[in-house]
């Protein structure tokens, strides 16, 4: 499956505003400054869509981008950063929470989580999160082509032991530069478009 078609169609920031066509959505969240603009670039095929920034914490919103006429890319602002207010940052968690408790379209949640760190308490709290609510998670371990050839074997142990991985979830080693792990998105997209279809 290659992603044809994209546009951002609906911004949202609660229920009521959500898309009403029932088609498969996808989630995609992770820490502010994880890469989740540039992830979107790559898999729609865009250079600037999805708006990169220096500045980490400017997607404020549910953006709902519907790929193919078929399903929906949803990104959601990004956890973790500090300069966003404790108000500010509340607002955004109690959002994207109701959209996660709510949204029966959700088929599955592209987990982003920076390859060349170790996850650290915020990406564990919401990996958690999910497995509570028993949604199919895809760890995508961003920036993979900015770690050493020597250290990637271990990041990636210390990836799934610090998550605690479970056995039915995937890990992808993704580089938007590279567009290593590119086509694994892509299948795991059309699979899962396919299964519901």
């Amino acid at each position: 499956m290659k992603i044809e078609t994209s546009n951002l169609e609906i911004v949202a920031v609660r229920a009521s505003q959500y898309p009403e066509d029932n088609k498969n959505e996808f989630l995609l969240c992770g820490r502010s400054n994880v890469g989740k603009s540039s992830f979107i670039n790559s898999l729609l095929g865009r250079k600037n869509y999805a708006h990169t920034s220096s500045k980490p914490g400017k997607t404020q919103t549910l953006n709902f981008y519907l790929c193919n006429d078929t399903f929906y890319l949803v990104d959601v602002p990004g956890y973790g950063y500090a300069s966003v207010s404790k108000e500010q940052q509340r607002k955004f968690g109690l959002m994207i929470e109701e959209y996660i408790k709510v949204r029966k379209q959700l088929k599955a949640v592209f987990l982003l989580i920076d390859f060349r760190h170790k996850p650290d308490q915020n990406d564990v709290l919401m990996y958690n999160y999910l497995k509570y609510y028993e949604i199919p998670t895809i760890i995508v371990a961003t920036k993979y082509d900015k770690v050493k050839e020597k250290d990637k074997a271990k990041n990636e142990k210390a990836l799934i032991e610090t998550l605690n991985v479970q056995d039915e979830d995937k890990v992808v080693l993704f580089s938007a530069i590279t567009k290593k792990g590119r086509e694994e998105i892509y299948n795991i997209l059309s699979n899962m478009v396919e299964v519901e279809d």
